[in-house]
Order: C-alpha cells, then sequence, then structure tokens
C-alpha cells in the first residue's frame, strides 16, 4: 500500500515523479521494520527464558529486557511513520532521518537516528547556514500515512531533488492544527535555534529562557532524549535522568512525549513527589512564614539540629563485664564520634560510631579476654547501650523537622541568626500539618538522619544474608566432613571464588533501589523561575555533578524575579551557567500577544516578551460572564477537534475537550481556545499580572475574556 495518501487539494504533491523515491524507500523499511519486530520478539523471548545464576547475572538479564522491550514498542508502535523526512547533500545522496537507526539485514542504513551526528543538518540547516544539504523534505503522517510534505532547496541544484515547494514551511502549518489532550512531539518541524539548544553538551547548567510560545517544554524533552542517546555519561547505570515539571497537568500533558522520542527510562515528577509528605501537603498561607522557609539558610538548620543529637559524652564512664572493667574517657568518645564516614547519614554513622567504641573497649583489654566474648558483654551492657544512645540516639527525620516548628529554644539553637519575632512565626500548634514550603525541610532531614524504613529493610536484609552464609557454611562443614576422596575435593568449598559464588547465588540483591532519590546524572526543570533557593537544595543534592537543563521565563515568575539566572543558580550551588535564549514566539497569535503583552508591561516593563510570527486572524473577543456557556457551545459545534481552557472560574466543571485551571495549573499548557473569566480578580502587582499574562498566553488560536 502506497504511503502517500494525499488530500484533493494536494494533487500536484502526488505526481509519482515527486514520490517514486520516496515509496520505494519506505517498502524497503517496511520489510526490515517486519523482520526487526520478528527477530527482536525472538531474541526476547530467549533472553526472559535465559536462567539467572546470581544478582548481576540478573541484573544484566533485566537490562536487556528492557532495551529489547523499549525498542519493540517503539518499532511496533510507529511503522513507517518512524521517518521524518529526507535530506539530499551536495553529494547527490538522499539520508532518511528516523525517530530510531535502522538497517537492512545487508548493513544498508536505511534510517539515520535524528539524535546521531549524520541527523544533524536535517534540524540544524538554515538558507544561511545550509550544512551541505541542497535539499530537505518533511512529513506529516496521519494514521500511519503521509499526509502532507514540505520540500525547502538551499541551492539551485535542490530543485531537482525537490519540487514540492509550499508557500508556508512545515513548521509555521504545523502551528496551526488543532490541540490534544497530550503533547505532540515535534521531531518533524524542530528549528535551527531550538536544535542548537537540543544538542548542547550537559557539562554544567544550561538555562533556555524564552516567553510563552517559544517552544522552551518542547526544547528540554527533546534534549532529554538527545542527551540520553549522545551522552554515555548519562545512561541509566550513571545515575540516568531527571525531569522535574511544575505540576500534575503538566505531567500528564507530556508523558508520552519520551517514548515517542524513543526514550521511556526517564523519572518525570514534580517538587513535590521527591518527598512521600509531598503529595498531601497544603499550601503555606501565611506570607512571612513563606518567606523565611523559602531560604536555603534556614533548611541548613537541619544540619545544625541533627549534629544537636550527636554529641559525644564528656565524663568517663565504667563498662563493666564478668571478666574485666574497661574504662570509656572524654577523649575515646569524641575518637568514636569522630569516625563516621563523611556524608554518612545520622542514622547508618550510629552504626559505625558504636562498632568504633566497641572496638576502642576491646583494644583497651589488651587480649586479655576473647574479643568475641567482650563484643557480647559490651551488646548486652545496658549501662553502656543507654549511655549512647543519650549521646547518639535514633532519629525520626519528620520528628526533628516538627520539632523546629514546634520548640522555639531549639530553633534557636540550630538556626542562631533568627531574630525572636521570626522564631515564634514559625511555630505552630500542629507541627507535623505539613505544607509545600516544609518539603526541603523534610527532604534535607531524610538526607541527613536517613530513612528509617530504608535502614531497617537495609538492617533485615544484612541480617537475612549473614543467616543464609551461615547455613551455607554449615552445609560445606558436613560436605567436607563426609568426603572421603582421596583429593579431598570438597575442601575446595572454603577457597574464596567459591564463597564468593555462595555469597552471589544468595539472590540477595544490594543495587539502589529505582527511586527519586539520585543520585541522577542530568536533572531537567522546567518552569523554574518558581523555584525558592530552599526547593533548589532538593534538586542540587540530586546531582553531584551538577549537570542541569534549567528552563523558565523570569517574566513568569508569580513572586518577582529581579536578579539575573547567573546570581541566582550561583547562589544555590550551580558555578557552571550558560544562557541559551528562545526569542520568537511560535505558538501564541500576533492577535493575542498585542493583548497579553501590556498586561505583563504594566507589571515588568524590561519584560523579556518573545515576537510572534504568525497570526490566526481571530481577534481577541471581550464580553462577559453570563456569556461563558454560550462561547463554549458554539467553538464545540464549530470544532471537531482541538481542546479548550477555562481560566479563572473555580465553579465551572470541565470535560474532555474543556479543561478547567487556575493560572498556576495552566502553566506550561496550551489550548485553541481559552477562555479568560474576571482576570481582574487574579489580584494586583506582579502576581496578579503574571497569573493574566500566563493565562492570556496558553492560547494558540483565539482567546475570549470575559468580565462581571
Amino acid at each position: 500500500m502506497p504511503a502517500f495518501t494525499l488530500p484533493e487539494r494536494l494533487s500536484a504533491k502526488a505526481d509519482p515523479a515527486l514520490i517514486a523515491d520516496d515509496e520505494a524507500h519506505f517498502a524497503a523499511i517496511a520489510a526490515t521494520l517486519d523482520e526487526s519486530i520478528t527477530a527482536l520478539t525472538e531474541r526476547l523471548d530467549r533472553v526472559r527464558r535465559q536462567p539467572a545464576r546470581d544478582g548481576q547475572e540478573a541484573l544484566d538479564r533485566d537490562l536487556e529486557v528492557h532495551r529489547l522491550t523499549s525498542r519493540l514498542g517503539v518499532l511496533r508502535r510507529f511503522g513507517l511513520d518512524l521517518c521524518l523526512g529526507r535530506m539530499v547533500g551536495d553529494d547527490g545522496q538522499a539520508v532518511y532521518v528516523g525517530r530510531l537507526g535502522l538497517s537492512d539485514s545487508a548493513g544498508t542504513r536505511l534510517l539515520v537516528d535524528w539524535r546521531s551526528p549524520a541527523a544533524e543538518p536535517f534540524f540544524g540547516a538554515t538558507h544561511a547556514r545550509p550544512m551541505g544539504l541542497v535539499s530537505r523534505r518533511r512529513y506529516r503522517w496521519t494514521g500511519g500515512r503521509i499526509v502532507d510534505y514540505w520540500d525547502e532547496v538551499f541551492t539551485d541544484e535542490g530543485l531537482a531533488h525537490a519540487a514540492a515547494l509550499d508557500d508556508q514551511s512545515a513548521f509555521i502549518a504545523s502551528l496551526g492544527r488543532t490541540r490534544s489532550p497530550q503533547m505532540h512531539d515535534v521531531l518533524g518541524t524542530i528549528q535551527a535555534d531550538q536544535d542548537a539548544i537540543i544538542r548542547a553538551g550537559s557539562r554544567g547548567a544550561l538555562v533556555v529562557d524564552g516567553g510563552p510560545g517559544t517552544g522552551k517544554t518542547v526544547v528540554a524533552l527533546h534534549r532529554t532524549a538527545y542527551l540520553l542517546y549522545a551522552d554515555p555519561r548519562l545512561n541509566r547505570g550513571h545515575g540516568g535522568v531527571l525531569f522535574v515539571g511544575p505540576h500534575e497537568p503538566y505531567l500528564a500533558y507530556v508523558d508520552d512525549v519520551l517514548p515517542r522520542l524513543g526514550e521511556d527510562g526517564v523519572r518525570i515528577c514534580t517538587l513535590r513527589d521527591l518527598v512521600p509528605e509531598g503529595r498531601t501537603a497544603g499550601l503555606e498561607t501565611d506570607p512571612e512564614v513563606a518567606r523565611l522557609k523559602a531560604s536555603a539558610r534556614l533548611v541548613d538548620a537541619v544540619e545544625s539540629a541533627a549534629r544537636l543529637y550527636e554529641q559525644p559524652p564528656t565524663d568517663d564512664l565504667v563498662v563493666e563485664t564478668p571478666w574485666i572493667d574497661l574504662r570509656l574517657g572524654a577523649d575515646d568518645w569524641a575518637e568514636a564520634f569522630t569516625s563516621a564516614e563523611p556524608g554518612a547519614s545520622h542514622d547508618d554513622a550510629r552504626e559505625q560510631v558504636w562498632q568504633t567504641l566497641i572496638e576502642i573497649l576491646t583494644d583497651s583489654a589488651d587480649g586479655a579476654v576473647p574479643a568475641s566474648l567482650l563484643h557480647r558483654a559490651f551488646a548486652q551492657n545496658e549501662e553502656l547501650r543507654a549511655a549512647f544512645a543519650r549521646a547518639w540516639p535514633l532519629l525520626d527525620p519528620l520528628g526533628l523537622v516538627a520539632q523546629l516548628w514546634s520548640s522555639p529554644s531549639f530553633l534557636r539553637r540550630a538556626a542562631p541568626w533568627l531574630s525572636d519575632a521570626e522564631v515564634l512565626a514559625l511555630q505552630r500548634d500542629e507541627p507535623r500539618a505539613w505544607t509545600t514550603a516544609d518539603l526541603p525541610f523534610l527532604d534535607a532531614a531524610r538526607r541527613r538522619i536517613g530513612d528509617p524504613t530504608a535502614s531497617m529493610e537495609r538492617r533485615r536484609r544484612k541480617a537475612e544474608l549473614a543467616a543464609e552464609r551461615e547455613e551455607m557454611s554449615h552445609v560445606v562443614d558436613d560436605l567436607i566432613a563426609a568426603d572421603d576422596s582421596e583429593m579431598l575435593v570438597m575442601s575446595m568449598l572454603r577457597g574464596q571464588d567459591f564463597q564468593n559464588s555462595l555469597a552471589g547465588a544468595s539472590g540477595v540483591r544490594d543495587e539502589r533501589p529505582d527511586t527519586l532519590e539520585g543520585p541522577f546524572a542530568h536533572i531537567v526543570v522546567d518552569e523554574a523561575q518558581e523555584l525558592t533557593d530552599a526547593e533548589w537544595r532538593m534538586l542540587v543534592a540530586r546531582a553531584p555533578s551538577r549537570s542541569f537543563t534549567i528552563v523558565g521565563d523570569r517574566a513568569q515568575a508569580r513572586h518577582g524575579f529581579a536578579e539575573s539566572w547567573q546570581e541566582r543558580l550561583h547562589r544555590v550551588g550551580l558555578d557552571r551557567v550558560e544562557i541559551a535564549s528562545l526569542t520568537v514566539n511560535y505558538r501564541t497569535p500576533k492577535e493575542v500577544m498585542g493583548a497579553a503583552e501590556p498586561v505583563i508591561r504594566a507589571a515588568l516593563p524590561d519584560a523579556n516578551v518573545p515576537t510572534s510570527i504568525r497570526e490566526s486572524g481571530i481577534p481577541v473577543r471581550y464580553a462577559t460572564r453570563r456569556d461563558l456557556d454560550m462561547t463554549l457551545s458554539e467553538w464545540l459545534e464549530a470544532h471537531a477537534e482541538g481542546v479548550a481552557c477555562v481560566i479563572g472560574d473555580p465553579s465551572f466543571v470541565g470535560s474532555p475537550r474543556v479543561r478547567s485551571l487556575t493560572p498556576e495549573l495552566a502553566k506550561g499548557l496550551e489550548f485553541d481556545l481559552v477562555v479568560l473569566v474576571e482576570p481582574d480578580a487574579f489580584g494586583s502587582g506582579i502576581e496578579g499580572a503574571v497569573d493574566r499574562y500566563v493565562a492570556m498566553t496558553r492560547a494558540t488560536q483565539q482567546l475570549v475574556v470575559l468580565t462581571a
């Protein structure tokens, strides 16, 4: 069946002479796809049936199953529409670009992966810099068939390879199509300025700064897929990539983009997801408390608070045993308390300090009593254990934070720079009534104290492994005792290599679980202008490499953003910062931006307002609130496809095609129609102006503003 299914109005493009090469190439792709799917399915079945004798083999098998399943999913999902387009170089050779690379059984390359260096001219070539191309063709696919395509030529020679020229580029044409509840990937229409950012290196922090409609989120998602392909330091074996979005509607909107780009191993979350309490945390309603808790310096109080529970005793302690009495002096306590590994959590360090105390006491016995007997006696010595528990108690991270908000004296000791008024402002009757402002503190406390549940699980697994090893040792003893062979073959079971094999065969896996705790090799943050210094601490702690892609617009910061990106990021610990600016508004029509620009400039005269490049032909409409139902019914009747959003009316109940959101939850999303209800009620100052500006610029076709 032909790949091209063009409507009657595009009959000129259906000329067989224009598409013959493509049709032949697609036939080869189709045959290779069938062969690849069959081969991958058989390979996956074999790998799943393979036995795994130890933990590493099981891990390797799981990774191979994941890789094969991921590739099969993409091949089965797309078919021929894996192909994005073709480019013809000045050597006359046509190269087809795809979502994945694909070769036939003879090794002939049918598709080059869009992320490979060979595909870069397809996205980056311009008339000013053609990058060796003479022509480029981009396809639009629907239902596995091409319903339109666009050609561009860069030289006179290009006309020999491309004659279906339009006065409208593929990219501009794509901007006018209707939206859906989920974001489309735009691989076929990535622009040169966007592609340069997508392919930038991953060292340090790259800030993608741009106003509404400039494609920041598109760039962030495609850059994520590119980096995972191009930078081996970012694969899951080295930590992988974390993508942090602003809110749940945003996550639902972009959830399917990365799998469509060939990547499904990226962790996508909001800041709330980084700690268990985030799901139920309320908003902080006290502006002063919110201001104080936005400070990274106050987060440091968690460290100071934890150290208050790690103070070595200054008095001597006589430790009595059935055989000998031993003395622990202040210097002994101090030595033990400084023996913990740097960076160890409070609870993990506690075990290390205890072991050091035992070693100090054992050494002081000078061999007078067997060490095993002393260790058992120390473990049963209630006075020793009680003294240690007072000096270095087990802590609950949530309890530590709650104590800061319920004990003024404790908070003063942990944060002595706070004024008396600030200390009292931070106290509350329900110290565990967590708000979003508490999340950085809870996260810092878990990192500093340790997760009690995880600690218990580690101790359980450790005990389980020790029991299994002891049982294996008894089995080996019995086998050796029963061995009457001349070579005493069973004595080999005591060899170290065999013991290691037995340990591995226990099935106890100690690799890090797949959680949001990190560390991650790279973190992508969208709508980053909204993050407080305290919230940045949560992310920086998860990226030891300080490798970030930071996406945002200072003019869309609800609480203001007077400083530069470099100033803010340097303050939170990111020293290597580069800025890439996007200044062209591809999404928002000129009619809408003409109404939105004065709104933001009234509050922020120097706002970086992007320039719109297209017109919808639909002027902004102004009406009254009673026209809401009529406005929506008329639009739904006239548009069989597309999505709309009512912003600013909490009483409005949404539907599958008409959402109901606040300005804050609309950030990062886009709709064909936006109905803005009583925008003056959003408030005054920067916050109100930003909310109105954000809400207005969600529209890709039409904006209706309803007043009281």
